[in-house]
């Protein structure tokens, strides 16, 4: 307001067109209870946008408000007051598009990666992120039903013991039954005596993806994806020990218990496993 950075009220009023008694009762009248409403909002959606380490967009802060805190309140209200506060998620990626000779490949993928029952798929990967130090190698292994990271392992090297031992902590974990499918790459890791013994020893029936198709594995991909803009890529990280400890973090608090999910109803992997009717393989 111009009065308030110091111009006389009898010139601001003027140049905006008002009256200088209308200038006045604005300053005695009292905030609406719109007004007051918003604030007690953008109060909300500022701790919501804290507690999820700045990651959450619109879509996810406005799930966190009304599933998580019972509010009730529009989206585009959610949007207008995060636009208002300077808050915004962080994107994803840009994806990389195949040509449209491969929709084919798309839709066999689609009845692939659809299960309604837990521990019936599960689908495994590797990613890698430098420090001062040298690279950490993490590789993780997601229910595709319910979306949980069930194992992991974090190393210096991408060994065969690597993907092995988070694959045994998914087992040792869910003690999945005899038939559950294993699904990764064609990495030589996957294709280890190890790995390969493991899986089959506990029942497990192992899968590859399409060679030459790195969208068949879609599933962990996108979470690769999302755990690199909103951990891996924003900050530099000092040592190896430094990072590790920031995506255990990350897989076993942020993603399992805190995350919100589109494709799970905006329930975390936790939450839809507990209240939601899964048919249990």
């Amino acid at each position: 307001m111009m009065a308030e950075e110091g111009l006389p009220v009898q010139v601001a009023t003027r140049a905006l067109g008002a009256s200088e008694s209308g200038f006045y009762a604005w300053r005695t009248r009292a905030p609406s209870a719109r007004a007051i409403r918003h604030v007690i909002l953008t109060d909300a959606i500022g701790e919501v946008h804290a507690t999820c380490r700045g990651t959450y967009g619109v879509r996810r802060v406005h799930a966190e408000l009304t599933l998580g805190r019972g509010l009730t309140v529009w989206q585009g209200t959610v949007a207008m007051l995060m636009q208002r506060a300077g808050l915004k998620g962080i994107g994803v990626r840009p994806k990389w598009r195949r040509p449209r000779p491969d929709l084919i490949s798309t839709d066999l993928l689609d009845r692939l990666f659809r299960r309604k029952g837990l521990d019936q798929l599960w689908v495994t990967d590797i990613t890698e992120h430098h420090t001062r130090e040298g690279k950490v190698y993490c590789a993780a292994v997601l229910d595709v039903c319910s979306r949980p990271v069930v194992g992991w392992s974090i190393d210096s090297s991408p060994t065969a013991a690597l993907v092995t031992n988070a694959l045994g902590m998914a087992i040792d974990s869910r003690r999945p039954p005899p038939g559950t499918i294993i699904h990764s790459d064609h990495a030589a890791q996957f294709g280890s005596w190890a790995f390969t013994r493991r899986a089959k020893d506990s029942g497990l029936v192992p899968s590859k993806d399409s060679i030459g198709d790195c969208n068949d594995n879609a599933v962990i991909e996108s979470f690769w994806s999302r755990m690199q803009v909103e951990l891996l890529d924003r900050q530099s990280w000092r040592t190896r020990l430094e990072l590790a400890n920031a995506i255990f973090e990350y897989l076993e608090i942020f993603h399992n218990r805190q995350r919100r999910h589109s494709a799970l109803g905006w329930l975390t992997p936790v939450k839809f496993e507990t209240r939601q009717p899964i048919t249990v393989a």
